[in-house]
């Protein structure tokens, strides 16, 4: 009995004072990434404007100019895609729906596959003819079958825009057609077809076919017509999987191309070059930059770590894990066997605690240049040990004995 009043003295000596909360007593540690000198431009483009990104990451391997503002051309339909597909995973439209072609839609002129005033064609088909053909009737189709008219539909791009950090872009149409204002950048144009093919992957399954055939049905009877691919790359370079190009004689050929090696997915936009040849060319330029220069780490972070101790809590442990994968672009040919994993904890976990609170971190180096951190977490609850949650479980241990 003597003991059991020792305990009950020490505990109530012990929650005398306010408890220290987890969150407000750890630190999360900092350091210093070792600044990169400058290098040379490795490439010497002709383009005046382009980028090359990874696409997992958003990691910009290259860029020139790559903000400046241009006139985009049918890239434009990428914006126009990713509001297709987002409609078709959200389940307001089915690649199965019939639209009808209005009178505004197959007068757009342009690259375009003659829809005529009334003809149907299926989302399915009409896709195709945007992303293999690069049609501008069929974008102005779509535009109006899922918001009603181009304008709205307009709308609902810049918006887009807006979300994806695209602070160079205007869009004015759905299509690319040379409209005053309608503006974007190299950067802006790797943010959205970085949206497109991680977000919409079914893309790849439409802008990688070569040649495709559609049916055009009017009062004049059932025609075929057949689709070329506008990106000549994928014939040519072997990576290729996607993506769009652009052309009008004010915003000359531009192009987003993407390709994949190794599972590592690079874009290159040019854009504002003289002729399709130069254009091709140093985007394949950019590409091989970016596969002989660039190498992913993953860690995947499956790795079991030990429970935390936790002080004042109603369990002595927590147990805790990553909170997330750990992903970082290699960029200057750097050996990635190299790369080191460092764990800090917290080693004054106080509770209470909620799962999700994060009480360390793991710190990766490349050397001694820190490449970034993930945080840990712990993945329970454990409340505070109260008076008298700390009175019931010593009663509780005095009647067991």
């Amino acid at each position: 009995m003597k003991r059991i009043l020792a305990a009950i003295l020490a505990l109530s000596i012990l929650f005398s004072s306010s408890p220290i909360n987890a969150a407000t007593l750890y630190t999360p540690i900092k350091f210093e990434k070792q600044a990169e000198a400058p290098s040379k431009d490795p490439l010497s483009l002709a383009t005046p404007s382009a980028i090359l990104m990874e696409a997992s990451t958003g990691t910009i391997l290259y860029e020139k100019n790559s903000h400046e503002r241009l006139r985009p051309a049918s890239i434009t339909k990428i914006m126009t895609m990713i509001l297709i597909f987002e409609a078709l995973e959200n389940g307001a439209i089915t690649k199965e729906d019939i639209v009808t072609v209005s009178d505004h839609a197959a007068h757009m002129g342009g690259s375009q596959v003659y829809l005529e005033t009334g003809e149907q064609q299926t989302v399915n088909d009409l896709l195709k003819c945007i992303s293999i053909a690069s049609a501008n009737d069929a974008c102005v189709a779509m535009a109006e079958f899922i918001s009603g008219s181009e304008e709205a539909f307009v709308q609902k791009m810049n918006e887009k825009a807006a979300d994806l950090g695209m602070q160079d872009t205007t869009f004015v149409n759905c299509c690319g057609l040379e409209a005053d204002g309608h503006l974007t950048s190299a950067h802006d144009i790797a943010l959205m077809s970085q949206e497109l093919i991680n977000k919409h992957p079914d893309v790849f399954n439409y802008c990688q076919i070569w040649m495709d055939t559609i049916y055009h049905t009017t009062r004049k009877g059932t025609s075929e017509f057949g689709l070329t691919n506008t990106n000549k790359l994928l014939r040519y370079y072997s990576y290729t999987n996607g993506l769009k190009t652009g052309y009008t004689s004010q915003s000359k050929y531009c192009i987003s191309a993407t390709a994949c090696k190794d599972d590592l997915q690079l874009i290159a936009v040019v854009m504002a070059e003289e002729s399709p040849k130069i254009r091709n060319k140093e985007a394949v330029a950019l590409l091989n930059y970016g596969f002989a220069n660039c190498t992913a780490y993953v860690d995947p972070n499956t790795d079991a770590l030990p429970d935390a101790i936790v002080h004042h809590g109603t369990s002595e442990t927590v147990p805790v894990a990553y909170k997330s994968a750990f992903t970082h672009m290699i960029t200057n040919g750097a050996d990635i066997s190299s790369i080191t994993k460092d764990i800090v904890m917290n080693d004054n976990i106080q509770a209470p605690l909620k799962a999700g609170d994060t009480i360390g971190i793991a710190v990766y180096f490349l050397n001694e240049t820190q490449l970034g951190t993930v945080d840990i977490i712990c993945t329970e609850d454990v409340d505070i040990l109260t008076v008298p949650i700390a009175y019931k479980s010593l009663f509780l241990q005095y009647l067991l004995k």
